[in-house]
This record gives structure tokens, sequence and C-alpha cells, in this order.
């Protein structure tokens, strides 16, 4: 089954960059603003999805955040994985499977401060809509 890449123009062609060069072109995809691969299962159709989104290390696992841009709903990936936690995650030329849990609490706190460092628009996306935003742990699965 083929992998259905983000509708956005722009990220369909970060993603197939990163894709076509392994990993070696679009994961710096700005002056220190690092991306990963995000594939997850569509809930409805089944299909696997890929984004590309802006994350950070922690400790073995990587965060990222579903801002959606500070729309009101939550971007489609994080409903898959909300679905099922399952994904492929692919950080620069390193593939492997992962699974995902939404950060709470304290360490929700920490990890948007951690993402804000690299990437300060979180904070307008969140001034810009009601619901909490998702900080997300994709934590490698043991083979």
């Amino acid at each position: 089954m083929s992998v259905v890449d983000s509708p956005v123009g722009w990220v369909k062609k970060h993603i197939q960059k990163y894709v076509e060069s392994g990993g070696t072109e679009g994961h710096e995809w700005r002056p220190g603003v690092f991306t990963l691969l995000l594939t997850t299962t569509g809930r409805k159709s089944g299909e696997p999805r890929r984004t590309a989104l802006i994350y950070q290390p922690y400790g073995d696992a990587y965060v990222v955040v579903a801002s959606h841009g500070g729309a009101p709903e939550h971007p489609s990936w994080y409903r898959n994985l909300l679905a099922d936690e399952r994904a492929e995650v692919q950080v620069g030329p390193d593939v492997f499977t992962a699974t995902a849990r939404t950060a709470a609490g304290d360490e929700r706190a920490k990890l948007w401060k951690l993402m804000t460092e690299v990437w300060p628009d979180y904070d307008g996306y969140a001034e810009k809509t009601d619901r909490e935003i998702p900080v997300v742990v994709l934590e490698r699965t043991q083979p």
C-alpha cells in the first residue's frame, strides 16, 4: 500500500525531498529547526498517511506538537494516533516504529517549553485556539 503524503503543497514537496534523499535533505528544515516524518494509519481509510513535523529529542524519544497552526480542531495525524498509537518515524536516515503518547501535567509543561525554544510560534498558535494543543512523545518500539 502506498503512503499518502500531506495534501499541503509545500509540506508534500518537503516530504518528497526528505524521502528521496534518504533523510539527508529536509531533516534540517530551517537553520536549527529539524523535522521528522511521521506516518500514521488513517483512522477512516486505513491507509498510511505521512507528514513532516518539527521535533526535539527527549531522551531516547522525540517530541512533536499537534498545533495545526492554532486551528480549532486537532490535526488529522494526531486524531489518527488517538485511534492507533503506532506509527512509523523517520529522523534523518533513521526509520523506526514508534508508539505515541500525549504528555500531560508537568511533563507537558516542560516539553511545551522545549518545543517553543525551537519554534516560538507555538505560543501564538495556542493563543488562537480554545483547545489545549497536544504535545506528543514518540517512543521507539523495542524490536
